[in-house]
């Protein structure tokens, strides 16, 4: 139980250095780190079972099913740009503790264009980060798992170089039957090392705190998760100076106009930190999986005004035999499309 204790404190201990996308450094740790994340929302951190993948949003979820898997995802975003992620698994049965080891990176391209203040071209440059994690895991109780990830970042722009340091932290718990679990878990907890700029400020991590509830029909193959984000942080609206007023308020004998009422920005707002999902589990075997995501934050940030899209919505399916599987996620940012994103893993044993 103590190290349950460390770690509950570990997490509860850091709701001041939250932050909001846009405003850190590293935010591709972010970025679905496979298919399987990209066609739940963008976030699953509340389900262990064998999928290698999710150690890396939350390394409580490591357990000895994982044992001498590989994964390989791949994400094809618009101009170009590459992402992909690769990891491996070793259960240690004498420490009782699971052991795994990923690789993030994201190349945005070597032929971007520098320009001057005046527009003028100055020739092309490159740009990539990498995230480099190890982490473990152990199941401390019947039912309750803890784990940590250490994270060595490393991010280039133009010739510029920083270097960084992030820590996650999870405690997980499922019930007798499998059909509940639950996750608490801190990501990106760390410190900036060097700065882009020599003469720079240091930039925050894109920390995070995350509660996850995953459900298992009992009469029903299918499992829903709910994810909230920022727990550490109330307010996640962006305050658009530019925003039209979309609403009038008669008052005694005159009328004012201004923007949302009260109830409808606090609800916004609490719709903002939630990611749901499900995922259909066909076959005897439960060998085909249907997946379907929401992130209304998501929806709300990359909505265009007048024009409807899928931004926010996400899809995807998974096949798998004992011995292989194969995924493939769609999320929606844009009008313009989406962000296809599959994955392959295998057992090496």
């Amino acid at each position: 139980m103590r190290c349950v204790a460390f770690v509950v404190l570990l997490v509860l201990s850091l709701p001041a250095l939250a932050q909001v996308g846009g405003i850190s450094a590293y935010e591709f740790l972010n970025l679905p780190n496979s298919a399987t994340v990209s066609a739940l929302g963008g976030h699953h951190m509340a389900l262990m079972d064998d999928d290698l993948t999710l150690a890396a949003r939350n390394p409580s979820l490591l357990n000895r099913a994982m044992h001498d898997r590989i994964v390989l995802s791949h994400a094809f975003l618009p101009a170009g740009i590459n992402s992909s992620y690769l990891a491996y698994a070793r259960h240690r049965d004498d420490l009782g503790t699971t052991f795994h080891a990923g690789l993030q990176y994201v190349g945005y391209g070597n032929d971007l264009v520098r320009r001057d203040p005046t527009g003028q071209d100055l020739g092309t440059f490159g740009a990539s980060d990498f995230a480099l994690t190890v982490g473990a895991a152990r199941q401390i109780e019947e039912r309750l798992s803890v784990g940590v990830n250490v994270k060595a970042i490393a991010s280039q722009l133009a010739g510029y170089n920083s270097f960084g340091l992030g820590l996650d932290a999870g405690v997980h718990y499922q019930d007798t039957t499998g059909r509940f679990q639950i996750s608490l878990l801190a990501r990106n907890f760390g410190r900036q090392l060097t700065h882009y700029d020599s003469g720079g400020t240091r930039e925050p991590m894109p920390f995070e705190l995350q509660l996850g509830i995953t459900r298992e029909l009992k009469y029903l193959p299918f499992r829903f998760s709910v994810i909230y984000r920022y727990l550490d942080r109330w307010n996640v609206l962006y305050d658009d100076p530019n925003a039209e007023d979309n609403f009038t308020l008669r008052l005694i004998g005159e009328e004012e106009t201004g923007g949302r009422g009260a109830g409808a920005v606090f609800f916004d707002n609490l719709a903002r930190h939630f990611v749901l999902n499900g995922e259909l589990l066909i076959g005897k075997n439960r060998n085909l999986r249907a997946r379907v995501g929401y992130n209304h934050g998501l929806r709300r940030e990359l909505r265009v005004s007048d024009f409807r899209s899928g931004a926010g919505y996400s899809f995807g399916f998974e096949w798998q035999t004992r011995r292989f599987r194969i995924a493939y996620g769609r999320g929606t940012y844009h009008l313009a499309g989406g962000v296809n994103q599959v994955g392959v893993g295998v057992v090496v044993r």
